[in-house]
């Protein structure tokens, strides 16, 4: 049987400027981008804590390497993420990436990016253990101000 993905919620991340720790076009491009808050909606309703970051390295040819840690307050629990995953850009915004100004998303199409994570979940209620039961596929998109996780189940 082939695996099919089951919609599960969407999590609407509110992030704040980036720290850049280095870059450079030719080596790569460091960066922290604090998480300051956010919605969650579907199978889970909350809201994401503050105080998560999404640690980042850029490639030189823009290839963006992810690893997010962040946490959700629910109505049922509280929620540990720990969502690793990749970014790529058109080639023609890659110069874009090494600079400070991260607006330029707003002339990306968002059907252009390429945006997946594999999130894992820890949790502290019962009732969120099927969280940690099954494959989780994220599907993001990335706007100037926001990343909207779109979180699937693998059937």
């Amino acid at each position: 049987m082939s695996p099919t993905l089951e919609f599960s919620f969407r999590i609407a991340i509110t992030v704040d400027a980036p720290t850049i720790v280095s870059s450079d076009p030719t080596r790569g491009k460091r960066q922290l981008i604090p998480i300051l808050g956010g919605e969650v909606s579907g199978a889970l309703e909350g809201h994401v804590l503050p105080g998560g970051v999404d640690s980042q390295f850029i490639q030189p040819d823009g290839l963006c390497r992810l690893s997010a840690r962040y946490a959700l307050a629910t109505k049922d629990g509280t929620v540990y993420i720990e969502n690793n995953g990749i970014r790529r850009l058109p080639s023609a915004f890659t110069a874009n990436l090494f600079g400070d100004d991260m607006g330029f998303f707003k002339h990306v199409p968002v059907e252009d990016i390429y945006f997946k994570a594999t999130p894992t979940f820890e949790v502290d209620d019962a009732r969120l253990h099927w969280l940690t039961e099954s494959v989780f596929i994220c599907d993001a998109k990335r706007t100037p101000d926001t990343v909207n996780l779109d979180m699937y189940r693998v059937l």
